[in-house]
């Protein structure tokens, strides 16, 4: 199999349907940058890896590939909107993903100390990197946003997205504080 195909290098791309469209396209957009959450999160199971003997991060570890497996689906699900192929119903954003999400971003919050001021991104090596996935994430969440408002987008997509930014704060505030270091708070800037 070639890696290559120069079928894109007129700047378009193929939908699951077959469909051809602009490399900028905003389901390309939505679900690109899916992929790029996916590829951050990769850096942080590396991370997550060389703390395994910790369980509060072997389970933030098991938990991110699980959610890497779910994002390859909701991508799927993105390359198929507004196309004639149907998703298979195994791919699609189900509410009961979000509420998991709820449930871990609790368990997360349970051992911190409570949150007083805004943080900085910092800390351990995998705190900072759970800091890059949720910013990526906030910018895919945009993405799926803004192609919602031109075609439609499971509503449970947007949802998980949401959750999921949120869990990654959860869990960059947990890296932190099972390596000993505390939160980098934001002081504001003297004038």
């Amino acid at each position: 199999m070639n890696l290559y195909t120069r079928k894109g290098d007129d700047g378009r791309t193929v939908l699951l349907d077959g469909t051809r469209v602009s490399k900028s396209d905003g389901r390309i957009a939505a679900f690109g940058l899916v992929d790029e959450i996916n590829a951050h999160l990769g850096i942080a199971v590396s991370l997550a890896s060389t703390r395994r003997q910790d369980p509060l991060i072997a389970t933030i570890q098991d938990r991110l590939s699980q959610i890497q497996a779910e994002l390859f689906s909701l991508g799927a699900e993105l390359a198929a909107v507004g196309t004639s192929k149907a998703v298979d119903d195994a791919l699609r954003t189900r509410p009961e993903q979000a509420t998991r999400l709820e449930a871990w971003i609790d368990d997360a919050c349970k051992p911190l100390p409570p949150l007083n001021t805004f943080v900085l991104p910092g800390g351990a090596p995998l705190a900072s990197q759970l800091h890059v996935c949720r910013t990526v994430c906030r910018r895919a969440e945009r993405a799926v946003v803004a192609l919602a408002a031109q075609q439609p987008v499971n509503a449970n997509a947007l949802v998980y997205l949401n959750r999921l930014s949120d869990l990654l704060f959860a869990w960059s505030r947990l890296a932190n504080h099972t390596a000993g270091k505390a939160d980098v708070p934001w002081v504001k800037p003297q004038t």
